[in-house]
């Protein structure tokens, strides 16, 4: 009867390890892929960890599972047999629950769909609104280089002052982004990777903004942290200049 009960305890904890592991469910297919492995991984400490992989030998369609807290970014890389490294990695904004990641050997990033998380959704919205400035910047650069090469001072500073201007639009676009997304994760996350380096009012307005449950999120965190760093750093930039 001891022996029953003890079996039972374990049972019970195998059985919750498991379902704890595998809060998270990655599936999905790479047409055309027939060797090579898929990893799932994370950033952890600054480091790519693989989380789950699987060895693809024939069929293309997959399942890959995570434990995860929360919200937050995830990668599945693929390994090709060949050695090929261009276009094997596909960032997305994972969720608990199920999630589907289809896509081509051929264009492996690009070809990516993914569903079944409503912060990625967002984080393709606003991606699909940063490359009309990233386009305008590289149109920027290239009048710059003219400029130059023309030796023209004239141009390269209205040049500059055009740049100046996009970067402050981008800043603003995505400030406004977040706060109109402040009850998702994505909205301290893309503060931490695309506005970084704006004004520290614009990351506490942001910060302030969020929902409850945000703020408390992994990158709500962070960009409180990052908040505090920068007002540290703030300060003691006002105090050089008034030495100076």
């Amino acid at each position: 009867m001891k022996k029953l009960f003890l079996l039972g305890l374990i049972t019970a904890f195998i059985v919750a390890c498991s379902s704890k592991e595998t809060n998270f469910t990655l599936s999905g297919k790479v047409d055309g892929l027939k060797k090579g492995t898929l990893y799932l991984q994370k950033i952890e400490d600054t480091t790519i960890v693989n989380v789950d992989s699987l060895n693809v030998d024939g069929d293309p369609e997959f399942i890959l599972q995570a434990n995860i807290d929360e919200p937050q970014i995830l990668f599945l890389y693929l390994d090709k047999v060949d050695g090929d490294k261009n276009d094997d990695i596909v960032e997305f904004f994972a969720e608990k629950g199920e999630m589907t990641i289809n896509t081509t050997l051929k264009n492996f990033t690009f070809d990516a769909e993914v569903n079944g998380s409503k912060n990625h959704i967002k984080l393709k919205e606003y991606r699909d609104i940063m490359k009309r400035f990233n386009n305008q910047n590289l149109d920027l650069i290239k009048e710059n280089f003219e400029a130059q090469q023309e030796n023209d001072e004239e141009k390269i500073l209205a040049v500059n002052k055009k740049y100046e201007n996009s970067l402050r639009r981008k800043y603003l676009y995505t400030v406004n982004f977040a706060i109109n997304n402040k009850d998702y994760e994505v909205a301290p996350y893309i503060m931490l990777t695309e506005a970084f380096d704006a004004n520290t009012k614009y990351l506490d307005t942001v910060y302030n903004s969020l929902g409850k449950e945000v703020r408390k999120s992994k990158y709500g965190k962070e960009l409180k942290s990052f908040i505090k760093e920068r007002e540290k750093l703030d300060k003691l930039e006002e105090k050089v200049e008034k030495r100076d």
